[in-house]
């Protein structure tokens, strides 16, 4: 092999231009522009939330408890170790508006303050004044803020009155954007006033349903490793959960960091597709150089050197899409920025990020590789004799070993990588099978669609022409329900799980939820509340149980995250309830229900599901702190839970004398008639305002909404794929005028007229659409149902509606990529075409 000879004959190509190039390149760039901007935005998030950590979090440190504030000694500890501090307490609580015409209420995320707050960062309000100035109130009213959407929600202006409990406010500014956002998603809209201003409302008795934040300036120099442990050391008995700037934000940190992962794969998906379209460009480019490749051969180049000069003019090329794919994956979202950030409820520093820049031009070099390494191996098969016939298109599918050898290796280097840089091994390779599925199911509907139409004689000439062209060996098929199908495929699947999630929220869960919670009900109210709601005949059904919250903090003597790892359940606070008799309905799958008066060892209850995932076993022991208290007690016993359900489900049940002694306050979930909600709502707002009712409808909107914002963000990443397959669609299409010319041709010849000819092509566009849709129906369908059943554990349906627009989109992409590389067929004259071919 001569190095020197293949370099100056790739030379010489390279000088006639990239004819033949432009679906390569555009395929290539797309897909390495798609992941480099996934890459960059990712970073840009990552870094917004490392810089700004200290104000996402409200200062430098966070020590936080469940349902107390902190005690004398905890407060010694902070005064201490800090320069300054501010407490937050948080809750929910009915906002009610009393008019002539019938009272307003609404639910609120109450953050009250003290006057430290906000120790980082400036709080939004408009009119634009300090929060100091706002919650000072007017005249003999405490002022409050109100986020626009709940002001306008119960029609409040600035200067208007409304009640937090039995405390009277004023509006005085409404909410635009606070800083210390680290606290991820809220049911409710944001309402801010005073601690002071709550003393006579009601709403912080003892046993209420709130958290205390307190929030830490800390000397220069600080050691915040060095400071936690020391805070651990002596208040995690406590409850005390910790949180600083190094992760200001952990919740946001580890979604956007999964769900960037999966963006990528997504993107990875679009590669594939794009794939295909690199494969089928490069099999026409070296078939339009059959005759030069046989040329050299002729001259004695040596088939390893005519290899090498091909490669490298490939490569050349490649590296030139890469480029450019970086090039634009890198400057986009700094040009988009601005507006990127209005979307984004936290922050994000937009500039050059070199590592997803080279992870983007990592994957593109070797799906570069991956598709055009067995193309450019039928380069070494041609021989001197295609100088009097076509040759090229009659090589073998399957290359020599050797490269199908170099292919297997490529295709794994790339999932390993993947694997490393999503940080998901599994999620890696369960997308890299489910697109090698799609990938052979399309290909068979390729097969079968071609051997299918070869039995089958339409009457109808147009159809009957279609169906004889499409049945016939080399025809574009394959390529085309490949790019299409795919593309359809990812788009289907994710339409399918958001129908689902989507009526499962908006539809299904209502039927069987409750109409409200009602939480912090005090002991005293719930005898009176029992009897008012057992006589309503509105009201189906009620429910209620003792609430409390605990963090689980040691399992068998150990740390609980050193036996359960970063289980949900000992990530936070979790609800917790007690229990004499067994409660109705309860199902134990394992061990026994304790005594009705049981007064020895505390003995827990827990969900058989997550035990069963956190690794406990009857008889292990378990510290639950409760209001800073340690209870440590025996797991006797494992339940179902469903949650699904939406009704009351506690993962721990402890016997009634470990906890009844510790404040608390009450929980109940009624099931009433639609129609009566109104009613039940205003009868216990007005007779007991301290108490507070979430409506499951409004929750179920505001999930519903969060997940269509995921759905719509998935979307917009599988769009990416749709259009490299549309890319696809119309480079087969360009590649394939010719014959469509010659077809013409002929067809004008044997008397056809340019509109059955044109109806032809359509019908063939339409055919290869369809059964493109249909393959991506079919996998659309399956995908949705694995997710649902297997990942969402929920209840799947096929979405019709979705459905179609999915088979519709298919057919419309392809029929009008083939009409509008059909019409100039028409226009040229047979006899010309014909003697050409002669």
């Amino acid at each position: 092999m001569s190095v020197a000879a293949a370099t100056r004959i790739a030379r010489r190509e390279i000088r006639g231009g990239l004819r033949g190039f432009a679906v390569f390149l555009a395929c290539l760039i797309l897909g390495v522009t798609t992941i480099a901007a996934i890459g960059s935005v990712r970073s840009a998030i990552q870094t917004g939330l490392a810089s700004e950590g200290a104000t996402l979090l409200g200062g430098d440190a966070e020590m936080s408890f469940t349902y107390r504030r902190a005690t004398d000694e905890e407060h010694a500890w902070m005064v201490e170790n800090t320069e300054n501090r501010s407490e937050i307490i948080d809750f929910r609580s009915m906002v009610v508006v009393p008019r002539e015409a019938g009272t307003e209420r609404a639910l609120a995320q109450v953050k009250a303050v003290d006057d430290a707050y906000p120790l980082v960062g400036r709080v939004a309000l408009s009119p634009d004044i300090p929060i100091a100035t706002a919650l000072a109130g007017k005249g003999n009213l405490p002022g409050a803020v109100l986020h626009g959407l709940l002001a306008d929600r119960l029609g409040l202006n600035i200067g208007d009155s409304f009640q937090l409990g039995t405390q009277v406010f004023v509006l005085t500014a409404r909410l635009e954007r606070e800083p210390d956002t680290a606290g991820g998603f809220n049911f409710a809209p944001r309402a801010i006033v005073r601690t002071q201003d709550l003393a006579q409302s009601g709403l912080l008795a003892p046993g209420t349903l709130f958290t205390s934040h307190y929030r830490l300036m800390l000397p220069d120099q600080t050691d915040l490793a060095a400071l936690e442990a020391d805070a651990r050391a002596q208040f995690e008995s406590t409850g005390l959960r910790w949180r600083d700037s190094r992760n200001g934000a952990p919740g946001i940190t580890r979604f956007v960091e999964r769900f960037g992962a999966f963006l990528i794969l997504v993107g990875l998906a679009g590669l594939a597709v794009g794939g295909v379209g690199i494969s089928t460009a490069i099999r026409a480019y070296l078939a339009r150089k059959t005759e030069t490749i046989a040329t050299l051969r002729s001259l004695g180049a040596e088939r390893s050197t005519i290899f090498l000069s091909y490669f490298l003019q490939i490569g050349f090329v490649a590296l030139m899409g890469i480029a450019a794919g970086v090039l634009l994956g890198a400057v986009l979202p700094i040009l988009l920025g601005p507006v990127i950030e209005t979307l984004l409820p936290f922050p994000a520093k937009f500039h050059l990020y070199p590592i997803p820049l080279i992870e983007a031009a990592l994957y593109g070099a070797l799906a570069a590789a991956i598709f055009t390494l067995w193309p450019l191996a039928q380069v070494e098969n041609v021989r001197p004799s295609a100088l009097f016939r076509d040759q090229l298109g009659q090589n073998r599918a399957v290359p020599a070993p050797r490269f199908v050898l170099a292919t297997a290796l490529l295709i794994a280097l790339l999932l390993g990588l993947a694997s490393w840089l999503s940080g998901s091994t599994r999620l890696t390779l369960w997308f890299a099978a489910g697109v090698a599925i799609a990938m052979i199911a399309l290909s068979l509907a390729g097969a079968g669609l071609r051997t299918g139409l070869r039995r089958l004689s339409p009457k109808r000439p147009e159809l009957r022409w279609a169906v004889q062209s499409l049945g016939r060996a080399g025809d574009a098929t394959t390529p085309v329900i490949l790019s299409l199908g795919l593309g359809l495929s990812v788009l289907a699947t994710v339409g399918q799980v958001d129908g689902n999630l989507r009526n499962a929220i908006a539809s299904d869960l209502p039927e069987v939820a409750p109409s409200f919670f009602f939480v912090d009900i005090q002991r005293d109210q719930m005898p009176a509340l029992q009897d008012n709601w057992r006589n309503t005949p509105t009201i189906n059904k009620v429910e209620t149980a003792p609430m409390l919250r605990g963090v689980i903090t040691r399992i068998n003597g150990m740390p609980a995250k050193d036996v359960a790892g970063d289980h949900w359940v000992i990530r936070g606070d979790r609800g917790v309830t007690y229990a004499g008799d067994m409660p109705e309905n309860t199902k134990l799958t394992a061990g026994t229900w304790w005594d009705p008066d049981h007064a020895g060892t505390p003995q827990i209850s827990f969900a058989e599901e997550e035990a069963l995932e956190m690794g406990l076993e009857l008889g292990d022991s378990m510290t639950v702190n409760i209001l800073g208290r340690d209870i440590e007690g025996i797991v006797t016993s494992f339940r179902e839970v469903d949650f699904s359900s939406a009704g009351m489900g506690f993962i721990l049940v402890m016997n009634e004398a470990a906890l009844a002694g510790a404040p608390h306050s009450f929980i109940a979930t009624v099931y009433a008639e639609p129609a009566s909600e109104a009613a039940l709502l205003k009868s216990v707002s007005e007779d007991y305002p301290n108490v507070t009712a979430i409506h499951v409808r409004d929750a179920a909107q505001q999930v519903s909404r969060l997940v269509a914002q995921l759905a719509n963000a998935t979307t917009y990443g599988a769009s990416t794929i749709l259009l490299t397959g549309l890319l696809v669609i119309f480079g087969a299409a360009a590649a394939g005028q010719s014959a469509r010319t010659y077809e013409a041709a002929v067809l004008k010849t044997i008397g056809a007229t340019r509109p059955q000819i044109l109806r032809s092509f359509a019908w063939r566009a339409a055919l290869l659409g369809a059964a493109a849709g249909a393959v991506a129906l079919a996998v659309g369908v399956t995908g949705g149902w694995a997710v649902m059943t297997f990942v969402m554990e929920s209840d799947f349906a096929v979405i019709w509606p979705n459905a179609a627009t999915i088979l519709g989109a298919g057919i419309l992409a392809n029929l009008l990529a083939g009409l509008i590389f059909a019409l100039p067929s028409l226009a040229t004259r047979p006899a010309r075409i014909l003697r050409a071919r002669d």
